[in-house]
């Protein structure tokens, strides 16, 4: 497919950014652990109907799910809700961005894990270039002087590194379930994947609220409105990781998807009239650098 999964990344990094956007006011209204879980419980939907409108216009059966894509798509559905509250554990204690530094060495680690365990390769070059799109990110999100603060204590920085990881192993786990699907085309088994690991959050993320939490289910489903926004945003753009899991690495996929720290940038200067500082200019640049190496190292 080519460069195919560069426009699936780029789009679903943009669509996150809208969804990001769209759960700021959900978190101020039924907290976070209920905002989370939208993106789960209102996007399952959302998942469901684009399965049925790819399997009935695309012509091709859902493809049966082995033992091996199911074991992939739970390591991922958990990886990617466990990896979730160690980043909120992180933020009520440290900085955004500090906490943000730590999880954006998810790239690094996704390529290194995803070598082991799915032989995706990774080159030299491609190494290379990851790395330095990484420090760009960490470069916008370190303010001068607090560097430090990235090891004063062993603990968050464990713990962020921790969370970076899930977030990679999520990605692992869903590139080994969709290529672990014995037959489809990239879509119809980059969807199936999608529909099946929602709905497996869906169901442990609700389990959990209506034994923990109750209060926090019963206002994420009086906020429907809202909801529903971002719960098809976060579905739309999952749908689009995940064509993009399906036709190359996860490292690959995971590495251009820093460009949304700039998307995150431009909302903020162009609707929020927030003004970048040089800081930010540059690490803008580094990530740009190291996602032009990346395309350019692709066989």
């Amino acid at each position: 497919m080519g460069f195919g999964w560069v426009l699936a990344t780029l789009i679903a990094a943009a669509a996150q950014t809208a969804r990001n956007a769209t759960q700021a006011s959900l978190t101020q209204a039924i907290g976070t652990i209920g905002a989370t879980q939208v993106r789960f419980l209102f996007g399952l939907p959302f998942a469901l109907v684009f399965l049925a409108l790819v399997a009935g216009l695309h012509g091709q059966p859902v493809p049966a799910v082995t033992l091996k894509a199911l074991g992939f798509t739970v390591l991922g559905a958990l990886s990617q809700i466990a990896a979730t509250a160690l980043m909120l554990f992180i933020m009520k204690s440290h900085s955004f961005a500090v906490t943000t530094a730590w999880l954006k060495t998810e790239p690094v680690l996704v390529a290194l894990i995803a070598a082991a365990v799915l032989g995706d390769p990774l080159t030299p070059p491609m190494l290379l270039a990851i790395a330095i799109a990484t420090a760009g990110v960490i470069l916008m999100s370190v303010k001068p002087g607090t560097g430090a603060v990235l090891w004063r204590d062993s603990r968050p920085a464990l713990t962020g590194l921790l969370a970076g990881g899930l977030f990679g192993l999520s990605a692992i786990g869903f590139r080994g379930a969709i290529i672990a699907l014995p037959e489809g085309d990239f879509l119809i088994r980059a969807t199936t994947i999608l529909a099946l690991g929602l709905a497996l959050q869906a169901t442990v993320l609700a389990l959990w609220l209506l034994a923990f939490d109750r209060t926090a289910l019963v206002a994420s489903l009086r906020a429907w409105r809202p909801s529903l926004g971002a719960g098809f945003l976060g579905a739309f753009a999952s749908q689009f990781w995940f064509i993009g899991f399906s036709l190359t690495s996860a490292a690959n996929v995971r590495t251009l998807a820093l460009v949304e720290v700039i998307f995150a940038q431009a909302v903020a200067r162009f609707v929020f009239r927030q003004r970048l500082g040089p800081r930010q200019m540059l690490g803008m640049a580094v990530v740009v650098l190291g996602v032009g190496l990346l395309l350019r190292s692709q066989p």
